[in-house]
């Protein structure tokens, strides 16, 4: 019988993505307030813009995770293809004067095509080599953008989007909630497109690559090819955030193309549980809001009254960070991703010696009689 109850409610807890998808369609409608989670109500302009930039660097955390998670390869360029949009979309609406949606289709192009002319360098090599060719792509691409060649970087500086070739509905702040819904929309986009291909042929070879990619060339299958496809989709994917993070900020900026960019999109990765479907939205989402967050909260006058030998590191948004991640890793082992499935096993754990004993009872049919001492007769 308890087994026949519990099934529906099973069966309706496959529905709450759509569920969390209603709400947050409808979030901006919302004047519910969410101290400490968020400065002012759910559907203020300055909450939407900061769920907003969750939304996105969780839809990139999610991409990466196609290369680290899904097929195995650990790139410290990733950020280069989410540069490649951002500054590919700014640069065709500066320098070639065109409208957003064909600017926009620039940047992806621009990110799908240096993706693949990379990835079909990096990829020659395997493990550490790998590894560090695209860190070496990545270092260039940013000395590139802060040298600012023929001035169309911006340097430093980096150069904001022209107001006047980008929508009306996507310009000023009483707009906020339209960006909002097009960080949601490139969300949706990358978790169908991470799922479809995982679950398709091509993703289960990924699968292959990762346990034993030697296996995979004995079966006969050519892992290069394999490896690219998954490279090309990741930077597309990133370059297609870059355009969606341009609309969020209104310009282009070098730090956008830095190595320390990747870095935090690994970090992202693994807080929430690398090689999970929900683990790198979860971790993108939470280190974007404790990023903005533990700012505030780093510079309040609750910090500032503490004694200097713990004001000085706890005025330091990276110092609590750092330490949030290394509390992940050490008190939960997979990402937060694994948390469901840990308080699960500590339930059964927990309730196994009761139901050994009536599993035990049902079986005989009776309890065994016992005498007055206490022990079986």
């Amino acid at each position: 019988m308890r087994k026949a109850s519990t099934a529906p409610w099973r069966r309706a807890l496959r529905w709450w993505p759509i569920a969390l998808l209603i709400l947050f369609l409808v979030a901006p409608y919302s004047v519910l307030p969410v101290p400490g989670l968020l400065d002012g109500p759910l559907g203020s302009p300055g909450s939407l813009q900061l769920i907003a930039l969750c939304l996105v660097y969780g839809a990139l955390a999610t991409g990466y995770d196609l290369l680290l998670g899904r097929t195995g390869l650990l790139s410290f360029g990733h950020a280069l293809y989410f540069a490649a949009g951002l500054y590919g979309t700014d640069l065709g609406m500066l320098e070639f004067q065109l409208p957003f949606a064909a600017a926009a289709l620039f940047g992806v192009g621009c990110s799908v095509s240096l993706a693949l002319l990379l990835g079909s360098v990096s990829l020659r090599v395997t493990g550490i080599g790998f590894s560090m060719v695209t860190l070496a792509f990545a270092q260039a691409g940013s000395i590139l953008v802060q040298r600012n060649p023929g001035g169309v970087t911006g340097g430093e500086e980096g150069r904001a989007a022209p107001v006047d070739l980008l929508p009306d509905a996507l310009v000023g702040i009483e707009n906020t909630a339209n960006l909002y819904w097009i960080a949601l929309g490139y969300l949706v986009l990358t978790l169908a497109v991470v799922h479809w291909t995982v679950n398709s042929p091509t993703g289960r070879v990924w699968e292959g690559i990762k346990e034993n990619e030697r296996r995979v060339e004995v079966l006969g299958l050519r892992p290069y090819g394999f490896k690219l496809v998954a490279f090309v989709i990741a930077g597309g994917l990133a370059g297609l955030g870059g355009v969606v993070y341009l609309l969020l900020t209104g310009g282009a900026t070098p730090q956008a193309a830095s190595s320390d960019a990747t870095l935090a999109l690994l970090v992202m990765v693994v807080l929430g549980g690398s090689g999970s479907r929900w683990g790198p939205l979860l971790g993108g989402v939470l280190y974007t809001w404790a990023g903005h967050r533990l700012g505030d909260l780093a510079n309040s006058s609750a910090i500032a009254d503490l004694p200097a030998v713990l004001r000085v590191p706890l005025s330091q948004p990276l110092f609590l960070l750092g330490a949030l991640f290394v509390a992940v890793v050490y008190l939960l082992p997979g990402g937060l991703a694994r948390l469901p499935a840990r308080i699960r096993t500590a339930r059964a754990g927990s309730t196994r010696p009761g139901a050994t004993r009536a599993d035990s009872t049902q079986a005989g049919g009776t309890a065994p009689a016992r005498s007055p001492e206490g022990d079986p007769a």
